[in-house]
């Protein structure tokens, strides 16, 4: 683990607190039972602060191999279709793709991303079953 503070760790842990407090409001049982949370190895997710953060309110970090796609939702279920969806597109200004993505993703329907989700599970034992060698090639 990295010993570092980096500026962006703090700001990674002021992340945690906004979601430790919707995880709160939304799903109070949830934070007695212990929150799981897979992230990868960023240094602001490995930073000294954050694992202060994390080891403070107990939550639990399964390993995560360095650089392993197949366990980014966003990386093998969020970037195809996206990329499909943008293909041939051509933005006048920042806002015109910003205001296109926000349009896209307020479109998904909640199965997209249950579904991105739930592949988690085969994705790791796929991984841990290739001793963290990549699932897709």
């Amino acid at each position: 683990m990295s010993k570092r503070i980096t500026p962006f760790a703090s700001r990674y842990c002021s992340t945690l607190d906004r979601l430790k407090e919707a995880i709160r409001r939304k799903r109070p049982g949830l934070l007695r039972r212990g929150v799981v949370l897979q992230h990868d190895n960023a240094t602001p997710h490995s930073a000294n602060l954050t694992q202060q953060w994390l080891q403070r309110y107990g939550w639990e970090i399964p390993p995560h191999p360095a650089h392993c796609p197949d366990l980014e939702p966003s990386d093998f279920h969020l970037f195809g279709p996206l990329k499909r969806h943008l293909g041939g597109m051509a933005f006048e200004t920042e806002d015109d793709l910003i205001s296109e993505l926000k349009n896209w993703f307020d479109n998904l329907d909640v199965d997209f991303f249950r579904v991105g989700i739930n592949s988690l599970l085969s994705r790791w034992q796929k991984c841990i079953d290739l001793h963290w060698d990549y699932v897709e090639k």
